[in-house]
């Protein structure tokens, strides 16, 4: 009796253990890490590689996404976006899972934590960072929290181009090499063009019910159809991103021309699947190609710019 309520115990805590882990979202982490990895590998490439900083970048980086994850199921739920009538993944709170409160005491304990952790990099780079982590945090809130939230204007993808892929590859590669790069803008307008697509992957799925809770986000706003063309035109840039890194100097022709080929068979591929994806189930398998395809790019980038530079 002793065994089994041990076991009860155990398996009790482990569904708690899972319902938290499926509340960071897992398949939007790829955001965080992609472009912290290719922002070191441009500072390796220089021989600038400092393991200190590029483990704090990638800590806050991932934090914020995870606390951006736990303030949307919070404030969704708040604003009444995450209904029964949705059909994606659960959301924690709306689900009768994690208490609100509970879930908005997370939330902020995430974003102190990035907090503490982005104050560990002002050594490499002084007072801007600051105000880019502080900023990378407040938008984070405002991504669907306070008076304005962005993802319910339409400045979602806008939010998510920015901080995970001009700001995160751009920062990461500042703290090590002392400097900003023009290869660091434009590796990040690949990244960041390609983050936006989970973004799409996601909204296109919830346009009906996004429309119900005055969520005004672009496919709300412009239809399914703008949804597309957005989607086909992030990974136009992503395949354009390796040519103009070699017209830089910072990746060899060969290396530019794989990356490029791999971005474009599989931006046919994904442009097509998300033009057929008529259920939600649809969606939600094109959602977690979306993040491992961004992991992919970024990993061969980042190699590229390393070994094959």
């Amino acid at each position: 009796m002793a065994g089994t309520t041990e076991a009860a115990v155990l398996a009790g805590r482990w569904a708690r253990v899972r319902i938290w882990l499926e509340a960071t979202r897992p398949r939007t982490l790829p955001a965080a890490v992609a472009p912290v990895l290719v922002g070191t590998a441009l500072a390796a490439r220089e021989g600038l590689f400092r393991p200190g900083a590029a483990a704090a970048c990638l800590g806050f980086a991932l934090l914020v996404q995870v606390g951006t994850n736990l303030a949307n199921d919070y404030f969704d739920f708040l604003k009444g976006a995450d209904t029964a009538e949705r059909v994606g993944p659960r959301r924690a709170v709306a689900a009768g899972l994690i208490a609100p409160a509970t879930m908005r005491r997370a939330m902020v304990a995430v974003f102190a934590a990035a907090f503490l952790v982005g104050l560990t990099l002002l050594g490499y780079g002084g007072w801007p960072l600051l105000v880019i982590g502080v900023a990378s945090i407040l938008c984070g809130v405002a991504y669907t929290g306070g008076p304005y939230p962005l993802a319910y204007h339409g400045w979602g993808d806008v939010f998510v181009f920015l901080f995970f892929g001009l700001v995160a590859v751009g920062a990461t590669a500042l703290v090590q090499t002392g400097r900003w790069s023009a290869a660091a803008w434009v590796a990040g307008a690949g990244l960041g063009a390609l983050a936006t697509n989970i973004l799409v992957a996601n909204n296109y799925r919830d346009v009906e019910t996004d429309a119900k809770a005055g969520k005004r986000t672009l496919l709300v706003r412009w239809g399914r159809a703008y949804g597309r063309g957005q989607f086909a035109a992030a990974h136009l840039l992503a395949g354009i991103t390796p040519g103009a890194l070699a017209g830089l100097g910072v990746l060899s022709p060969a290396v530019a021309v794989i990356l490029a080929g791999l971005a474009g068979g599989m931006g046919f591929k994904q442009s097509r699947d998300l033009a057929r994806a008529n259920t939600p189930a649809a969606c939600i398998v094109l959602l977690g190609d979306t993040g491992r395809w961004l992991a992919i790019y970024g990993v061969v980038l980042a190699a590229g710019l390393v070994w094959g530079g």
